[in-house]
């Protein structure tokens, strides 16, 4: 649909925008620079691919829907994949995503909004609300916008993100790309609760999983970031 589309390339634009100030605002002096090896971006970019179309494809069919789908989650979860597997082969140590958290957090604020306007045919509505501020989005049920929630959630965390690479926060600056990843693993875990999604184990669909998968990531990463550096 066509204004999917237009937000999916105001998305990309918003988020390379955003990136190429903050890198070079916070990250320009710092051993985090964008790096330059493009097998870590070739490692990113079919790990991010290659999650975002098996988990989007997987969850659409578990639906009955035999068609390929696509999830921002799943690319979150394969690029992750991607990258942790490539940073020991090119001999990478420490976080390397700190580049990425604006404008991953505001590339999925915006992108929400488009699968919010493109209502039904995109699958990522919310379930039946008795709720003042429930959409109809063509069927004649007030429907939760989910895609709205994660799209505040994910402002929300920019702005204490960019609030806290302004005031110099050692935390934000080592620890970025993993408080964002456990921001939106966690967020994303509780909006997953109102999505018509068939559930894999108990109440828990496909992205629920992924979401503990992440959780799990980001804290253990912290933790040997911290450690990291507290040996240093």
């Amino acid at each position: 649909m066509w204004i999917h589309l237009l937000f999916d390339m105001a998305a990309w634009i918003s988020a390379w925008a955003i990136g190429r100030t903050v890198s070079q605002r916070y990250f320009a002096a710092s051993a985090r620079t964008p790096l330059r090896d493009p097998g870590y971006f070739i490692a990113l970019g079919i790990g991010a691919i290659a999650g975002a179309l098996l988990f989007g494809s997987l969850n659409m069919n578990l639906a009955g829907f035999w068609q390929l789908g696509h999830s921002i989650a799943g690319a979150v979860a394969g690029g992750i994949v991607g990258v942790e597997i490539y940073k020991p082969l090119a001999g990478i140590k420490g976080s390397t995503g700190g580049q990425f958290v604006a404008p991953l957090a505001l590339g999925i604020a915006v992108g929400r909004f488009g699968c919010f306007f493109a209502g039904l045919p995109d699958y990522t509505y919310g379930t039946p609300t008795t709720l003042p501020w429930g959409v109809d989005f063509g069927d004649g049920i007030a429907r939760h916008p989910v895609q709205l929630y994660e799209s505040a959630a994910m402002l929300l965390f920019l702005g204490a993100y960019l609030g806290g690479l302004r005031a110099g926060a050692p935390l934000f600056r080592a620890q970025g790309f993993y408080l964002f990843t456990g921001w939106y693993a966690v967020q994303r875990f509780a909006w997953e609760f109102l999505k018509p999604y068939p559930a894999v184990i108990g109440p828990l669909n496909i992205f629920h999983l992924i979401c503990v998968a992440l959780l799990g990531y980001s804290l253990f990463m912290m933790r040997q970031t911290h450690e990291l550096r507290a040996a240093v």
